[in-house]
């Protein structure tokens, strides 16, 4: 039995169906939002919160492989709490469930917010030093004390490996993650940055995570990333796959400082998640690069998928899924 943590999410789902594809037998954990898996005669679900180590001792039972993909994603500061909660104690809890339950391997999301950061014109490694400078989220401090849990647990005596994703792409709900960003030029959003992230396809992060839960490798950690590209590289290729008007107006640092205050201000008055905060604000106008070929030379035989086909594979999904 393979346990996936965090089934309902993006990767989660995704990874679940390749297992599924591949002739594994699943059991997935899912906590507020209900699982969008097709039934299938290999395939379970457990309601399980991470903060409840005996709910994860039950849905440890019979396991020997782990993936754990539950976590928060939030640049909000009123999330703070919840995210050291979920993404450090949660993922504690995990690791112990692993050691008392003895399964063969742990598969552990972590982040490239909780890499060090790098200088200008320069790439952030796995071996990159964390430092609290300006640039760090408190969600990218969670990632980062929560890889620190896995490590403690590979000292005593658990085989794990983590991945460290770039920004995620995939045709999952494009009013929630990263899919917003479909959704956002979709509804004629005209503004685009200069600032360079790294971004990879969700199903070549699954595909990713399988791969080093079979291979001989344990004790270490990879960037998964496909490319390095500006924030206008993604946006205008989004548009072409929706067929809309290219983002035109560039965001400079004024604008964008004027962007997040405002809708930190609006987000207090509806009650919803800003649509960019201080932190997205400065991701967004920063050059980081990633350095991906640790995982490549280590998994030789893997190809990633170009950005442009796998932009142009969502907007093709995100049609038939919503238009």
């Amino acid at each position: 039995m393979i346990l996936v943590t965090g089934g309902a999410g993006l990767l989660g789902s995704t990874l679940i169906k390749i297992l599924l594809a591949n002739g594994k037998k699943v059991r997935a954990t899912f906590n507020n939002t209900s699982l969008q898996i097709a039934a299938h005669p290999n395939f379970s679900e457990i309601k399980c919160d991470i903060l409840d180590v005996y709910a994860l001792e039950d849905a440890m039972q019979d396991v020997i492989e782990v993936f754990h993909c539950a976590a928060i994603v939030s640049f909000a500061p009123k999330d703070s709490q919840k995210l050291y909660k979920i993404n450090v104690e949660g993922t504690a809890n995990v690791v112990n469930a692993c050691l008392n339950a003895g399964v063969r391997k742990l598969v552990h999301v972590s982040s490239v917010a909780a890499l060090g950061r790098a200088l200008v014109g320069t790439y952030i490694k796995e071996n990159t030093a964390w430092n609290d400078d300006l640039l760090t989220s408190l969600y990218g401090h969670s990632k980062y004390l929560g890889e620190l849990e896995v490590w403690r647990g590979v000292a005593e005596g658990l085989n794990a490996v983590v991945i460290n994703p770039t920004i995620i792409l995939g045709a999952g709900n494009w009013n929630e993650g990263s899919t917003k960003l479909f959704k956002q030029v979709y509804d004629g959003f005209n503004y685009y940055t200069t600032g360079i992230n790294g971004f990879v396809d969700v199903k070549d992060v699954a595909k990713i995570m399988i791969q080093l839960m079979d291979a001989d490798i344990t004790a270490e950690k990879f960037i998964v990333s496909a490319e390095n590209a500006t924030y206008e590289t993604i946006l205008k290729g989004i548009a072409l796959g929706f067929g809309k008007k290219l983002p035109s107006k560039k965001i400079t640092p004024l604008l964008a400082a004027i962007g997040w205050r405002a809708a930190a201000i609006k987000s207090k008055f509806t009650n919803e998640e800003p649509l960019i905060t201080k932190e997205t604000a400065k991701t967004s106008l920063a050059a980081t690069m990633y350095d991906n070929s640790k995982l490549l030379n280590m998994l030789p035989n893997f190809k990633y998928q170009s950005l442009g086909d796998t932009i142009k594979n969502i907007c093709s999904d995100l049609k038939n899924k919503y238009c």
